[in-house]
C-alpha cells in the first residue's frame, strides 16, 4: 500500500478505481488492485500515461507502477487471492462462484481504505456480471459512495487504468517469485502465461499432473479445463463406501446404504472388530477413533 501515514488530501473527497488481473488463467493467484486519490487530482492523474494494463508492455507497466508508488498524491492497495482459496471456495459444498469471490474482494478493498480514514465519495469499477445488479449491491453496502460500474472501465477511466497496472504487476511478480510447495526434483517453472489456451501452459499441466495427488498448488484445480488432464486418474474409494453384503453394507427400505453395528466398531470382541477392519469391509480406525458414524437420514 502507499504511505502508512494518512496524507492530508485523504480527508477531502476522494475517488477510487478498482480492477483485477488473473481472472481467466488456470495458474496462480487472482489479484484485485485499487488506486485512489483526491478528486481534485483526477485531471493530473489523466496526464500520467496510465492505460489499460493489457495494452502496455511489461516493462512499461513496471515503470508506471514504480512511478505511482513514489507519488505522494496517490494511494493503492491489493488483494492477492491464492489459487488454493479459489479452488476451495468454488468446490465446497455451498459453492462460491468466481463472480462472488470477485465482488467480495472489491468490497474488501473499499472497506479497507475507508477504515484507514480515506474519504471515498466515488468508486469506478470494471463490471463483473450484470453492471446494474453489481452497482446496486455495492450501493447497498456503501450508501455514502457514488459507484460507476462499467464494461472496459480500465480503458475509460485513468483511475481504473492505474488500478489495473497495480493488479497486473502484482500478479506478474507473484508468478515470477512463486515458491512451489512441492519438492519433486522434476518440478519446472516454464508454465507460460497461465491461460488455458497457452500451448506452454498446456504442456506444463500435462507434465506436472499426478494420478493420485493431482496438480501442484499453483493450479486452480476447480477450473473445468483441468478435467481433461485426468482421464486416467486413480479413483479413491473409502472403506465405508465400499461395503459388501458380507460386511453388512446392505440397503434399507429407502434404498440407502445401511451399516450394521458390527461395522462401526460395536462388536462383542476386540478381535472381531480388528478382523472386519483388516478385511477392508469395516470402517477405518480414523472414523472409529472419532466415533464418526455414517448417517443416512438428516
Amino acid at each position: 500500500m502507499g504511505s502508512k501515514i494518512l496524507p492530508q488530501w485523504a480527508s477531502k473527497p476522494c475517488a477510487m478505481g478498482i480492477d483485477e488481473a488473473g481472472r481467466g488463467p488456470v495458474l496462480g493467484p487472482m489479484v484485485y488492485g485499487c488506486l485512489y486519490c483526491a478528486q481534485s487530482y483526477l485531471k493530473t492523474l489523466a496526464t500520467l500515461s496510465f492505460a489499460d494494463s493489457k495494452t502496455l508492455k511489461e516493462e512499461k507497466r513496471e515503470e508506471l507502477f514504480e512511478t505511482l508508488k513514489t507519488n505522494d498524491s496517490i494511494g493503492w492497495a491489493v488483494d492477492v487471492i491464492d489459487p488454493r482459496e479459489l479452488s476451495a471456495k468454488m468446490l465446497k459444498k455451498n459453492k462460491i462462484n468466481l463472480n462472488e469471490i470477485s465482488h467480495d474482494s472489491a468490497m474488501g478493498l473499499i472497506d479497507r481504505v475507508l477504515k484507514m480514514g480515506v474519504l471515498l465519495t466515488e468508486v469506478y469499477i470494471d463490471t463483473v456480471g450484470d453492471a446494474g445488479k453489481y452497482e446496486m449491491k455495492l450501493s447497498r453496502k456503501f450508501p455514502s459512495i457514488k459507484f460507476v460500474v462499467a464494461k472496459k472501465a480500465d480503458s475509460l477511466y485513468p483511475v481504473v487504468s492505474g488500478a489495473s497496472i497495480v493488479a497486473k504487476v502484482t500478479r506478474d511478480r507473484a508468478l515470477r517469485e512463486w515458491v512451489l510447495d512441492e519438492t519433486a526434483e522434476n518440478m519446472k517453472r516454464d508454465f507460460g502465461s497461465g491461460y488455458p489456451g497457452d500451448p506452454q501452459t498446456k504442456a506444463w499441466l500435462e507434465d506436472h499432473k499426478h494420478r493420485i495427488f493431482g496438480f501442484p498448488t499453483l493450479v486452480r484445480f476447480s477450473w473445468g479445463t483441468c478435467n481433461s488432464y485426468f482421464k486416467d486418474i486413480a479413483q479413491v474409494l473409502w472403506d465405508s463406501d465400499n461395503l459388501d453384503e458380507d460386511g453388512g453394507g446392505g440397503k434399507n427400505s429407502n434404498g440407502k446404504r445401511q451399516l450394521k453395528l458390527s461395522n462401526v466398531g460395536f462388536t462383542s470382541s476386540k478381535r472381531g472388530s480388528e478382523e472386519i477392519e483388516s478385511s477392508g469391509k469395516g470402517r477405518c480406525r480414523f472414523f472409529q477413533a472419532r466415533k464418526l458414524e455414517h448417517l443416512t437420514n438428516f
